[in-house]
């Protein structure tokens, strides 16, 4: 019986460092916008505007 105390007890202790592991490697939001929100607010209007004045 000592056994499986120790062995539910050591994989508890493991279970514990995966657990704190995976908080440390969580992504973090910081609400910077990727590249494809930034390419898709590309506007041409101010091009168009400007070869049809030239």
């Amino acid at each position: 019986m000592e056994g499986l105390e120790v062995s539910l007890a050591g994989a508890q202790d493991k279970l514990a460092q995966l657990d704190a592991e995976e908080a440390r490697q969580r992504t973090i939001d910081l609400g910077m916008p990727t590249f494809s929100n930034l390419a898709g607010r590309t506007s041409t209007a101010n091009l168009t505007q400007r070869s049809s004045t030239h």
